[in-house]
Parts: structure tokens; C-alpha cells; sequence
């Protein structure tokens, strides 16, 4: 069995990576800025900081990792400044290569971003596809691909560039949507919805991951589902399948967008340049490479994943409404103006 030292293990798919190491009777230590929910006697948690060597030092020594995943990293939501997430992001990320470097850990995993891009693709992405990200947070992580590619020389890093991350308990941005069909509004689309826009599941990324920290070469690799319905089929099947009264209506594009924009200028928005850019575009990675180095295969669909994610919001919605001091993903984001949407729907 290894022992894997996991970065920004208390969120939501740090947490569901954890207990996969666990269950599979493998040693871990996470360092996060919040508190692990999990206490199990094969886990070393730390609430610290991956830009402060004091904190990342004595926990290598005492872990004396086989592999690092790197998953922490700040989303450019709420307060986070923009200062701060540049800071934590690629910052963190250097001072991490470091301490990876300083303990001899061979095998580091990092998990990247779709975010890469600010665009739409009429064909799959490949890894060969040169990155051009639209906002700051895509910034950071592209930052984080490079300088993790000037360490090639002390360890091998595999980079896996993820769509959304769905699984029970994703909430986020997707909170949004999951109250609009609980509640049997008109769940809109931008355009007539036949975009098509991949996830990935959870537990199917946790496979790549484990897979990838027995690699003893650098990669990079897009990840995410096959068969990607468009947008309005992916709704509809979480609608019909929950017996929710929501229909599906079509916004026009281009007035749409723009007003995204102002709403996003205004600050009165939880969606971003990122998002106003993609939510009418369709992007799917091909994983062929994927598939062929690291022997991995998806197993659910978006339609499959996110209706799991639904499930469990329909479930726990009053939890979820009173929780606070988690990670993003694990709270539900605020609607800012779209509650007129929901309103008028």
C-alpha cells in the first residue's frame, strides 16, 4: 500500500479522494485550509497552507509520501480577492513543487482545469490544443501547468485537465439549476441548448488519479464522460426522472449573454466571464490519450452523474441551506440577480 499526500483534501472531491485511498487501505495526508470531515487512523490532517513551507515540511516528514495529488486551489467566488487567488493558486503550487522536490517524492498528480479555454470547440480538445483561458482563475491554473513542467527534472507530473466534477454532493453553481428543478420552474437554456458541454464523475477522476500516481513519466491528459448529450436532453433527463414539474425554455443568445456581462460588471451575478462565454458553447476533451496510456474508461454519463448530484440536493436541501464554513463545491452559490429569473419563471 502507498502513502499519498493529497493537497486541498477537505473539499468536496478531495474528501471523496480521501476515502477511496482509505477504503483501498492506503496511508494519507491532506493539508487544507479547512478542517478534514473524515477521522480515520491511516489519515493525517493538517489545517494549513501550501504556501507556507512551515506548515508543508513537517508534514512530508511525516508522511514520507509515495505520490502527491495536488488538488487544492482556490475558485474565484465571493470575497476571494483577485490578488489572493493568483497568490494561492500559482504561488501555492511553486512553493509546493519545492517541498516535493526538497522530500524526493518522484510522482506528483495535478489536477488542471476545462477553464484552460475561454471558448467553444466544434471538435474534441486535445491536448496538443494551445491554452487560452478568459479569466483569472483559468490563469492560475495554466500558470500551475508550467511551472509544474520545470520540475520535470525532480519528479513526473501527471496533469489531468477536468471539466465540472459531478458526483453526490457537488453543489456550487449547480445549486442554482437543482433549485429551479425542486421547485418546477422553467429551467432555462442560452440558445436552443444543443450545445453539448462534458463532465466528469467523480469516483470515474479518482480512478485516473490513482492510476496516474503509479506513473513514472510526465503526462498530460483531458478527462471526462462519453456519449455527452446536448444540454437540453442532459436537463430533461434529470427532470423526468425526478418527477419535477420544470420545463425547458430557450432564452435568446446574443441579448442573453450581454446582459450576463452587465449582471457580471455590476457584481450582481455569481457568473462569471468563464461562464457567460460558455454556456451556449459546446466543449467535449478527447480522452482517447487517456485511455490508451493509463488503461482508464468513464463509467456514468452526464445524464447519469447529474442526476446523482440532483438526488442528493432534493435530499439534504435543508442541510444544505444552513451549512457554512465548507468548500465551495459543497455549498450551495448564491443566485445574486437570477432569483428574478427564478421569480418570473
Amino acid at each position: 500500500m502507498a502513502t499519498i499526500l493529497v493537497t486541498g483534501g477537505s473539499g468536496f472531491f478531495g474528501t471523496l479522494l480521501i476515502r477511496k485511498l482509505l477504503d483501498d487501505g492506503h496511508r494519507v495526508g491532506n493539508i487544507d485550509l479547512l478542517p478534514s470531515t473524515i477521522v480515520h487512523p491511516h489519515l493525517r490532517s493538517v489545517i494549513g497552507d501550501i504556501r507556507n513551507r512551515a506548515d508543508l515540511d513537517p508534514l512530508f516528514a511525516a508522511c514520507k509520501p509515495d505520490a502527491v495529488v495536488h488538488c487544492a486551489a482556490l475558485l474565484a467566488h465571493g470575497s476571494i480577492s483577485d490578488r489572493e487567488l493568483w497568490s494561492s493558486n500559482v504561488d501555492g503550487t511553486r512553493i509546493l513543487a519545492e517541498a516535493t522536490a526538497a522530500a524526493g517524492v518522484r510522482n506528483l498528480v495535478y489536477l488542471s482545469s476545462n477553464c484552460l479555454w475561454g471558448q467553444g470547440f466544434d471538435r474534441p480538445v486535445t491536448e496538443a490544443d494551445e491554452p487560452a483561458p478568459c479569466e483569472l482563475y483559468g490563469q492560475t491554473k495554466w500558470e500551475g501547468e508550467r511551472i509544474l513542467h520545470g520540475w520535470q527534472d525532480s519528479f513526473a507530473t501527471t496533469t489531468i485537465r477536468c471539466p465540472t466534477i459531478i458526483d453526490e454532493g457537488r453543489l456550487g453553481l449547480l445549486a442554482i439549476l437543482f433549485e429551479f428543478i425542486a421547485d418546477g420552474k422553467t429551467v432555462w437554456t442560452v440558445g436552443k441548448g444543443d450545445n453539448r458541454y462534458q463532465f466528469i464523475y467523480a469516483a470515474d477522476l479518482i480512478d485516473a488519479v490513482l492510476r496516474a500516481t503509479r506513473q513514472d513519466r510526465s503526462h498530460i491528459f483531458g478527462i471526462g464522460s462519453d456519449a455527452v448529450s446536448t444540454m437540453r436532453e442532459t436537463f430533461q433527463h434529470v427532470i423526468d426522472a425526478s418527477h419535477s414539474r420544470s420545463k425547458i425554455g430557450a432564452l435568446p443568445k446574443m441579448p442573453t449573454i450581454a446582459a450576463m456581462k452587465l449582471a457580471h460588471h455590476l457584481r450582481i451575478s455569481p457568473l462569471g466571464p468563464y461562464h457567460y462565454r460558455m454556456i451556449a458553447s459546446s466543449f467535449i476533451f478527447d480522452t482517447s490519450k487517456i485511455k490508451a496510456e493509463l488503461g482508464w474508461q468513464p463509467t456514468l454519463t452526464n445524464s447519469q452523474m447529474l442526476l446523482r448530484a440532483y438526488d442528493y440536493y432534493h435530499r439534504n436541501r435543508r442541510e444544505i441551506a444552513e451549512r457554512n464554513g465548507v468548500s465551495a463545491h459543497r455549498q450551495a452559490s448564491g443566485m445574486g440577480v437570477i432569483r428574478i429569473l427564478k421569480w418570473v419563471s
